[in-house]
């Protein structure tokens, strides 16, 4: 799962009206992301670096007929002839590589409720890195949201038999990812950057797919029906269009609203993975999950305060 950075122009102000029109395409995209995990079912028996190197290929062929359509080449040559952008897009890429293939390894083995966790943590992470990576000053209730996290993953990994690792994979490298793609700023736009961080991977995806070709199982991808050829070549539709639909309610939604609606995504994907998927949830993991929840509602309370009182700053949503 791959959400963009995006710095609009004039971002807008934090107590201003939501717009309709951003509030649906905010939801949209995170809708889609949230029904991600099973998309990534349906593409079975591909495993999950058929899928990942697939998912690249597809990706970076939709964003280049995109680019074309929209006559974008110039602004992306402009990109490209940047070194310091250029390589930074690479590292992004390397981000979001471990993230997707993270992604679809929980999806595809039984895992979707960690992969879930993830990004339910992925907010008290990115406040995490701000103070270790920035030196931010923290407000005492996101302090107590991130203590609270703490004693929530000691009790999943409990209720996980380990450290949820692939929930913890899934934050951190998304929220470096974001890191990474705010140090830029609002010079690449989502497209680009999409095409960029791609096409860094490209050699990653031909080797993954090479190497699976010489296994015993060798590539699905062509040999299981006509429907399946569809869906893999839909992983790349479905990663660049919310990734679009994002950065445009990005630039109509006050930032608080996106705080809102950005839970909409691991909320179905939990949904999915204990109601349809039928995921153990002992008590524990209730209680793990019930302290991650009880975090974020402090965090989201105190998102509001600040924002009404003026001070809340204007990021750059991920």
């Amino acid at each position: 799962m791959s959400r963009p950075a995006v710095s609009p122009a004039a971002p807008p102000d934090s107590g201003a009206e939501p717009s309709r029109s951003g509030i649906l395409y905010a939801v949209g995209a995170y809708t889609m992301w949230g029904f991600l995990p099973a998309y990534f079912l349906l593409l079975l028996p591909s495993g999950p670096f058929e899928i990942v190197a697939v998912r690249i290929f597809f990706s970076l062929a939709f964003c280049a007929v995109i680019i074309t359509v929209t006559r974008a080449w110039p602004a992306f040559i402009a990109i490209v002839r940047q070194p310091r952008l250029l390589f930074t897009m690479g590292l992004a890429g390397l981000l979001i590589y471990v993230n997707w293939q993270t992604y679809v390894i929980g999806a595809t083995s039984g895992n979707v409720v960690e992969t879930a966790l993830g990004y339910f943590i992925n907010p008290i992470v990115t406040i995490l890195l701000g103070v270790v990576l920035l030196g931010e000053r923290l407000r005492v209730v996101q302090w107590i949201a991130l203590g609270i996290s703490v004693v929530a993953v000691g009790v999943l990994t409990v209720g996980f038999g380990s450290v949820p690792w692939i929930a913890l994979i899934l934050a951190f490298s998304f929220g470096l990812y974001g890191f990474v793609k705010k140090r830029i700023g609002p010079v690449v736009d989502p497209v680009s950057g999409l095409t960029l961080e791609t096409l860094w991977l490209l050699p990653v995806a031909a080797v993954q797919a090479v190497i699976v070709a010489a296994t015993p199982q060798g590539l699905a991808f062509g040999s299981s029906g006509t429907a399946h050829v569809v869906l893999m070549v839909g992983a790349g539709v479905i990663t660049a269009v919310p990734l679009l639909l994002f950065a445009s309610a990005a630039k109509r939604l006050p930032l608080v609203y996106m705080g809102f609606i950005q839970y909409i995504a691991p909320i179905l994907q939990f949904l999915f993975g204990v109601f349809v998927m039928h995921e153990p949830m002992p008590v524990e993991r209730w209680v793990g999950f019930g302290l991650v929840w009880l975090a974020l509602i402090a965090l989201t309370v105190d998102m509001v305060r600040t924002s009404r009182s003026g001070r809340m700053p204007v990021a750059e949503p991920v």
